[in-house]
């Protein structure tokens, strides 16, 4: 058997943590139990991430990198606004599904109180991120709509998605967030 490399155990640090906030929170981030779950020692943690805030936020970053990368690659991939958007809310689900988990930024945002500054300011670029994506995405369906409604409209998804999933997730029932979602399509919300 091979030792595990630091880049190893980062990793397996940052896989628990990331499982911890999407069920139960940023402040259910316990070092010691981290190190616990990986099965190395609460210092060897903090030789990683030497703060609760550092690996906040490290989380969050990333999160939000892999979601651009995944959401350029959307777009790049068709200009099927509907489509897109299925992707898109497909992606929110699957937390869902995954032991009825939040998204990492959203339930964060829950917490912003209580979130170190670099977390606050991980978490909101996640939101802007969003934001901006879905505003790219809408400017396909309405071509002439202004810079500022199509800003609004995707914040108005943005919010309505994560919140269609905190209450489904209150619920423990995955069909509120799917019956959500058509009833977003039906009334217009989403393409």
């Amino acid at each position: 058997m091979m030792a595990k490399t630091k880049t190893d155990m980062r990793e397996a640090v940052m896989a628990a943590a990331k499982a911890t906030v999407q069920s139960r929170g940023y402040n259910a981030l316990s070092f010691r139990e981290l190190a616990k779950e990986v099965g190395i020692k609460s210092a060897s943690v903090h030789y990683h991430f030497p703060t609760k805030g550092d690996l906040g936020a490290a989380l969050a970053r990333r999160y939000t990198e892999e979601g651009a990368a995944f959401l350029a690659e959307l777009l790049a991939t068709s200009e099927d606004a509907t489509w897109c958007m299925d992707r898109y809310t497909e992606i929110f689900r699957s937390a869902l599904a995954n032991d009825n988990r939040m998204c990492l930024c959203g339930i964060m945002s829950a917490e912003l109180d209580d979130l170190p500054a670099e977390v606050r300011a991980e978490v909101g670029k996640f939101a802007a991120m969003n934001v901006g994506w879905l505003g790219n995405l809408l400017s396909r369906a309405k071509p002439t709509a202004s810079e500022q409604d199509l800003r609004e409209h995707a914040m108005a998804i943005f919010a309505a998605i994560e919140g269609a999933q905190l209450v489904a997730r209150g619920c423990r029932d995955i069909g509120i967030y799917d019956r959500t979602i058509r009833a977003y399509r039906a009334a217009g919300l989403i393409p």
